[in-house]
């Protein structure tokens, strides 16, 4: 008897891939997770669609094959889809100035900045620095107004920091002043719909139920304790920016209201998109194949070969870590590695989930979780993604 027959693992899985089961299931066995989701497609067509544990702390509601959850910073290469998107319909150029598309942008020394910035986390824009009142997060309006009147924190294009939770913002009012349409509308009926992809920015309580409950993440075993948080009127300079890039407004990362319902409805594309596994998969799967799911087509290949182009690798001004980025995407990096493959692509989320695409090898990747890890590296995740490659080759 193997750990995944012992833990509750259901879905589907190839039988090539009976060694990914089991690992998937020693990830609830080792007390990783309290829920979560794997799948995985090669050549656009589902090999493993799994899922296992609960949907909330009290362990009342069994994890099911709709379960949505939020999937934090994944949600920013989908948002990054959307810009390159209108990129292929003539709407946007990259190399452009922002202030083309969005007048209000040209405040503070951003007059010539490129679109192409606002993806690759070159802008300077990873916080505001005046104090935004509660709930401003919330506010698209608001939001949008903030970083246009916000100075870039160094010069653009000399460095790059995470834009934490900014970027959504930054990319997605690009896309609504050339389409019209908010992002999550965009997304809906550009992407989501004719793709049938089960993800959301925003949504409204007829999905409330499918939600798992986002839990508090796990320490690292034997960190320290966190050090006290600082005011940020106490702050300045990078310290500053660092600080506010996660809590300024105070909720900006989804702190204290991450299963509410305002949290759900709202637009946050860097940080409060919901999901699944399997949505990720399939969506990525076009990615790592010819752009298309079951003959719509989502990106040009062409397109996507020029987002995961590396435009940055070093040391990030936020993370202060080395982060590696094409347009949109993160890219694979010898210490983060997804996989062999030299041109994988995709995005991370809080905690631990991923999306991934490796275009060469086909294979496309998803994983959802209710409950993370604090940290970067995630052994657990990292030993899924080690498997299945083995089990390919």
């Amino acid at each position: 008897m193997t750990v995944a027959d012992v833990v509750p693992v259901d879905g589907l899985c190839d039988e090539r891939f009976l060694r990914v089961r089991e690992a998937f299931g020693e990830v609830f066995s080792g007390g990783n997770e309290v829920g979560a989701a794997l799948a995985v497609c090669i050549g656009g067509s589902p090999v493993i669609d799994l899922w296992g544990g609960f949907a909330d702390g009290a362990r009342t509601r069994p994890w099911r094959a709709d379960t949505i959850v939020n999937l934090y910073s994944i949600g920013k290469a989908l948002t990054a889809l959307c810009v390159l998107r209108t990129v292929e319909a003539g709407l946007v150029e990259l190399e452009q100035p922002v202030a083309r598309y969005w007048p209000d942008f040209a405040q503070a020394g951003k007059e010539a900045m490129p679109v192409r910035m606002l993806l690759t986390h070159e802008a300077g824009l990873p916080a505001v620095a005046r104090p935004l009142p509660s709930r401003t997060g919330l506010n698209w309006p608001a939001m949008s107004e903030a970083l246009a009147q916000q100075a870039p924190w160094w010069a653009p294009g000399t460095a790059h920091g995470y834009h934490t939770n900014t970027q959504g913002y930054l990319a997605g009012e690009v896309v609504r002043r050339v389409t019209g349409k908010s992002i999550g509308t965009y997304f809906r009926e550009e992407i989501a719909g004719p793709g049938g992809i089960d993800f959301h920015f925003g949504f409204g309580p007829e999905l409330d139920e499918r939600c798992a409950e986002v839990l508090p993440s796990k320490p690292l075993p034997g960190a320290p304790p966190p050090a006290p948080i600082k005011p940020l009127s106490k702050l300045a300079g990078d310290e500053l920016m660092k600080a506010a890039a996660g809590r300024n407004p105070q909720e900006l990362s989804g702190q204290g209201i991450v299963n509410s319902r305002e949290w759900r409805a709202a637009e946050v594309p860097s940080t409060n998109g919901h999901g699944n596994a399997r949505a990720v998969a399939r969506l990525y799967g076009a990615l790592a194949t010819d752009g298309a799911i079951d003959g719509y087509r989502v990106l040009g290949n062409a397109t996507r070969d020029r987002a995961i182009t590396e435009q940055v690798y070093g040391v990030d001004r936020v993370l202060g870590r080395p982060t590696r980025f094409g347009i949109g995407f993160q890219l694979t990096q010898v210490e983060r590695r997804l996989g062999p493959g030299e041109r994988t692509f995709g995005h991370f989320g809080a905690g631990g989930s991923l999306g991934f695409a490796d275009p060469d090898a086909g294979i496309s990747f998803g994983y959802a979780m209710n409950q993370g890890r604090a940290g970067w590296q995630h052994a657990h995740i990292r030993k899924l993604i080690d498997v299945l490659y083995e089990c390919v080759t």
